[in-house]
C-alpha cells in the first residue's frame, strides 16, 4: 500500500470510530430521555405540577445573576401589561 492509501484508511477508521461513539451517545441520550420522563410522570401522578418542576429546573441552571435579571426583566414586563400583582 502506498502511504496515500494508507492515510486513506486510517481516516475511514477514524471517521467510522467517531461516527460509532456519537451513535452510541445518541442511544444514550434517548435512553436517558425516556428516564427523565418517566421521572415526570412520576411526579405527576405524586400531585406536582410538570411544568412548574420545569420551570424551576431552568431557574437552578442560572447563576444567582441571570435569575435576578430574568424575574426583574418578568415583573417590568408584567407591568407593561398591567398584570402586576
Amino acid at each position: 500500500m502506498t502511504e496515500e492509501v494508507k492515510s486513506v484508511a486510517s481516516d475511514a477508521g477514524k471517521l467510522a470510530a467517531f461516527i460509532e461513539r456519537i451513535e452510541r451517545l445518541e442511544e444514550e441520550k434517548k435512553e436517558l430521555g425516556a428516564d427523565i420522563r418517566e421521572i415526570f410522570a412520576e411526579a405527576k401522578g405524586a400531585g406536582y405540577d410538570v411544568k412548574v418542576m420545569r420551570q424551576v429546573l431552568r431557574l437552578r441552571k442560572m447563576t444567582p445573576a441571570d435569575r435576578a435579571e430574568a424575574e426583574y426583566l418578568r415583573d417590568e414586563y408584567k407591568k407593561l401589561l398591567g398584570i402586576a400583582e
